[in-house]
């Protein structure tokens, strides 16, 4: 008889403070100011964002958890707080040098970082970005075939190469 061990999420959240302006360098200067509008500002603008990083795996016998979460506080210090706080997204991360730093793209960029420090990787469900207390964006990481299966990610459809640098 085998015996399922529970499943659960543990989710850590923190808050960090950064400037950018949004500006693609695909874009001229005025379609540029058309679709980020105020937001395309040169001087750029700030924002108090709210990170929750979630972590999804078996409970372990021995140990009663999924993740230390000491572990996962010194994960999120390295990856997010340390390159993130009190930054110019787009002048300090040379991630954003060519393309636009939004919401989307930092999540994007944090997901990938705390993949490559955490120890278990697969244990990486999702993170979930505040802008604004109203405007959010969640990546659970990349997706092959994003209708097959709906949006579930398996064994056998998430990607292995989850590289910021990758186009796959």
């Amino acid at each position: 008889m085998t015996t399922s061990r529970p499943v659960v999420d543990i989710i850590r959240k923190e808050t960090f403070s950064a400037c950018h302006r949004l500006h693609s360098p695909q874009l001229s200067d005025d379609e540029n100011k058309q679709i980020f509008g105020k937001c395309n500002n040169e001087n750029g603008h700030g924002h108090n964002y709210t990170i929750e990083v979630t972590i999804r795996g078996c409970v372990d016998s021995k140990t009663g958890m999924v993740m230390n979460l000491t572990d996962l506080k010194a994960i999120i210090e390295k990856c997010i707080m340390k390159p993130l706080d009190h930054k110019n997204l787009d002048k300090d991360l040379d991630y954003f040098k060519t393309i636009p730093s939004t919401t989307e793209n930092l999540a994007v960029f944090i997901y990938d970082s705390l993949r490559r420090a955490l120890p278990k990787p697969e244990l990486l469900h999702a993170v979930k970005l505040y802008e604004t207390e109203k405007n959010f964006v969640i990546y659970r990481g990349r997706v092959k075939h994003m209708y097959t299966n709906g949006l579930r990610r398996t064994s056998e459809n998430i990607c292995t190469n989850l590289s910021s640098d990758s186009d796959s």
